[in-house]
């Protein structure tokens, strides 16, 4: 990508009513235990008014080590899906270490050809960071079926999950901007100002591991942008280390806001000892560069998530507590592009 041009946005076509979804294993294997969760992630999807298919890799105890199958056979399975003109969306049905074995072997022209919108975050963050690097797409960084809409939605408040819902529908189907997202309680200034720009991010780990291969984003994707992540796992000091390769890299210099994500599972976080808050980690590696951080915004592994998609413009308020989609994320069901 070094020294060429950086692809236009490409929005996936909006979806209909009983477009076809199919939720398939572009990473981790399903186990048996989770079944019960992945059907009821197909009723969540049936609401939103989709058909829903499984993808024939999501069989439960398939499995190649920690995957659901070899990556070039997953790459085979999701280049079907790309190719295939009636499957309008694809749903990774969980997360996992896979992506990074057949980034290599996507049909990228396919892509372009027919864009759709592809759902998921932790490792799908590679997916969505590479594609759009590769094409423009716009990825959603949204809900894994499993865990999310058969998880984490089903002990959230009814409230909560209503609005998400129709959150979704929205974002998926409809060709005007959705405005500000739903805040909650959890939301806070890390460092006030205002910023827009393109939203860039995922799981922090997978945007470092994007940007050490061939298919990371350019520098210059980052100017101006609202770069958003979120952790799990790992220690606290993992998260300052990211941080700080991303200074080393000039990303840090390049953005215009952060928007971090509710933290999941973190050692040393929150620790009796002098361990620090996550919010003095990111203005540690910040430094004085002047930009609004908002913290504790419900996307990423603590679940359920507000779907961020990736390369639509935003705008950011830390101080009021807001985060704004200024663009629709799907283009017009009637419109056409080309192919190639």
């Amino acid at each position: 990508m070094t020294g060429s041009a950086l692809p236009p946005l490409l929005r996936p076509r909006a979806l209909r009513p009983g477009d076809l979804v199919v939720i398939a294993s572009l990473s981790g294997p399903l186990h048996a235990a989770y079944e019960p969760d992945l059907e009821q992630a197909v009723v969540v999807l049936e609401r939103m008014g989709f058909r829903v298919r499984r993808a024939p890799l999501l069989e439960a105890g398939r499995r190649h080590w920690w995957s659901a199958a070899r990556p070039a056979e997953i790459a085979e399975e999701f280049n079907g899906l790309l190719r295939d003109h009636e499957v309008r969306a694809i749903v990774a049905h969980d997360g996992g270490q896979t992506a990074l074995g057949y980034l290599d072997l996507i049909d990228v022209e396919a892509i372009t050809a027919d864009p759709k919108p592809i759902l998921g975050y932790s490792d799908i963050s590679l997916l969505h960071l590479v594609l759009h690097a590769r094409t423009g797409l716009v990825g959603f960084h949204a809900d894994l079926a499993t865990p999310g809409l058969g998880g984490h939605w089903q002990t959230a408040p009814a409230a909560r999950r209503a609005a998400l819902e129709k959150l979704y529908v929205r974002l998926l189907t409809g060709d005007e901007a959705v405005g500000a997202l739903p805040t909650t309680p959890t939301w806070e200034c890390w460092r006030p100002g205002r910023a827009e720009g393109p939203l860039i991010g995922g799981v922090i780990n997978r945007i470092v591991l994007a940007q050490a291969t061939r298919f990371a984003l350019p520098l210059e994707r980052f100017d101006g942008a609202v770069l958003f992540w979120e952790e799990t796992g790992g220690h606290i000091s993992h998260v300052w280390s990211y941080l700080q390769v991303l200074r080393h890299a000039g990303v840090l210099d390049r953005i215009s806001g952060m928007v971090v994500g509710v933290p999941h599972a973190i050692d040393g976080l929150g620790a009796q000892d002098a361990s620090p808050t996550l919010p003095e980690i990111v203005l540690d590696a910040l430094g004085d560069r002047d930009i609004p951080v908002l913290g504790n915004v419900e996307f990423g592994h603590a679940g359920p998530n507000l779907p961020m998609p990736v390369g639509i413009r935003v705008a950011l308020d830390a101080r009021q507590r807001t985060l704004s989609l200024l663009e629709p994320a799907v283009r017009p069901h009637a419109s056409t592009r080309p192919a190639g």
